[in-house]
Formats: C-alpha cells, sequence, structure tokens
C-alpha cells in the first residue's frame, strides 16, 4: 500500500512511449503505443495500491490517445473522432486542477462538444501541461502558461502534419488555459482562439498576441471570473494577475454570448455557449451570438 501522505507524484508509472511525430500513415500505430502505455501504468498503479489512479489509468487505454504519461499528476492527450479526414478541429486546453484523476471532466466537455458536431470534426482533449492547483500561487502567474506554451505550439504542427492546411483548426481554452493559449498564440497555425471564462492572457489587447487567428471571448454570467480583479502588478521579481479583461472592449476580441452558466459550464449540452462554440469551430463565424 502507499505509504501514509504520499501524494499521486509518488504512483509509479512507465516512462511516455517514444516515437516519431504522427502522420496519417502511422496515426494507428501512435493510438496503440500510447494505449499499451496507460495500461502498463494500470498495472503499475494496481500492484502500488492505488486502484483510483489504476482505474483512471485503465480507461484511457481503450481510447485514441496521441500522448499519455501516468507520472505524477499526468499527461493526456486524446482524439475524438477522425482526425485523419477531419476538415474542422477543435483543440481544448484545461484550466486549474486537471490530471488524469480529473480528467473526466474535462473529456466531459469533448464529449459533449464532439456530439454537438455531429461528425462534422474531431476534437483533441490536450491536457499537455501540469496545470496549476486553483489555490495555488501559480494561478496567478504565467509560470506555468510559459512552460506549457512550446507544448502546444508542438501539438499544432501535429496536428498539421496529419490534416495538412486544408483543416480548420480552432484552439477553445478554459480559465488558465487561456493563459496557456496566449502564451502560444504568436504565429501559431490556427483559426480560432476562443478565451472561455479567462482571469485574463497577459496581454493587453488581441492584438497583442500576434496572431492570424479569430480571437474570440466569452464569459456566463454565473462565472465568479466576473469577480477577480484584471490587473497586473509586479511581485519579488514575478507578474502576478493577467491585465485586461478579455470580454471588455479594451481587449478588442469577438465577444459571444456564453449564458448564464457557471465557470465549469461553457461545454455544457444545451448551454449557449455551447451552440457558438459549435458554430466557430465549423467556420460558421456570422452565425455566432452576441
Amino acid at each position: 500500500m502507499p505509504l501514509a501522505g504520499a501524494g499521486r507524484a509518488r504512483v509509479p508509472a512507465p516512462l511516455p512511449a517514444g516515437g516519431a511525430a504522427p502522420t496519417v500513415a502511422s496515426l494507428d500505430a501512435v493510438y496503440a503505443a500510447h494505449r499499451a502505455n496507460a495500461r502498463e501504468a494500470a498495472r503499475m498503479a494496481d500492484e502500488y495500491g492505488d486502484r483510483k489512479r489504476g482505474a483512471a489509468d485503465r480507461a484511457l487505454a481503450g481510447r485514441q490517445l496521441l500522448a499519455f504519461d501516468g507520472r505524477g499528476q499526468g499527461l493526456v492527450t486524446e482524439v475524438l473522432g477522425e482526425l485523419a479526414t477531419a476538415e474542422r478541429v477543435a483543440v481544448l486546453v484545461p484550466g486549474a486542477d486537471t490530471g488524469i484523476d480529473t480528467y473526466g471532466r474535462f473529456r466531459a466537455g469533448a464529449l459533449a462538444l464532439h456530439e454537438r458536431l455531429g461528425g462534422r470534426g474531431a476534437v483533441v482533449a490536450w491536457l499537455g501541461y501540469e496545470t496549476p492547483g486553483t489555490f495555488s500561487s501559480a494561478v496567478a502567474t504565467t509560470g506555468r502558461a510559459e512552460e506549457a506554451a512550446p507544448r502546444l505550439r508542438q501539438l499544432i504542427k501535429d496536428l498539421r502534419a496529419v490534416v495538412g492546411s486544408r483543416a480548420r483548426v480552432s484552439l477553445l481554452c478554459h480559465s488558465y488555459g487561456s493563459v496557456v493559449c496566449a502564451e502560444a498564440a504568436d504565429g501559431l497555425d490556427v483559426d480560432d482562439i476562443a478565451l472561455l471564462g479567462s482571469p485574463g492572457t497577459g496581454a493587453d489587447t488581441a492584438a497583442a498576441l500576434h496572431t492570424r487567428a479569430r480571437v474570440w471571448a466569452a464569459r456566463g454570467t454565473g462565472d465568479w471570473v466576473e469577480n477577480v480583479p484584471h490587473l497586473s502588478a509586479g511581485l519579488l521579481g514575478t507578474t502576478v494577475g493577467f491585465g485586461t479583461d478579455p470580454v471588455s472592449p479594451a481587449f478588442g476580441a469577438r465577444v459571444f454570448d456564453a449564458g448564464d452558466g457557471g465557470h465549469s459550464g461553457y461545454f455544457a449540452p444545451g448551454s449557449a455557449s455551447l451552440a457558438n462554440l459549435t458554430r466557430i469551430v465549423l467556420g460558421e463565424t456570422l452565425a455566432v451570438t452576441s
């Protein structure tokens, strides 16, 4: 059994599966390699005595994984749908407190969007960085986002290697994930970036993201982020806070209707926000409601 007080960082897991970046021809082999890695991670977690982690790893072992790392809080990149033939691809980037143990709630949003797309596109659930804790000092700085940005850029390059330039790629970035997307945005080969329940991006304006993508922003009327001060200040050698509110006119994003949902409700089935996100992913931008 695990030692008393031992954290998830101590749960053993294999090194991630290696290999080249995915292509159309190698996609099935990439999925298979990461599924095998997740199965081994489940076996090791069970042997260690962490049945919850073992069950989470085992569930992932049956899915289309572009990446998997069972160590620590865990990293997962899962594809919903047929990536090789997709002409519309949505990449979901999560916020704080997301890891393998809480992956189900993140995946639920990806599933809701995939179902709403109705076979008209693929969804990539990208838990590709170590997210900060909601009540940690890291959640108020860009540190984790700066570490995550190169990984997100690499993911987009890998996706383009599979879908080519023909596909429309949208980044849907929730909460602290919007800080990650902003850090990665400069020159990123995506068509749309949507900031959902964002505390700010670290940039003063959408133009300062230096992206060719359309920049969208939304906040539900029940989202507590509305009460977060949109400030940025130096403190002990680092910058705390993320500056301009992305739904404010000063930021300059295309603001769309997110209904009355709360901070976790942007992908809720039947919601105004999910309907608008679906339109953005499909390129039906004139139909997006504000």
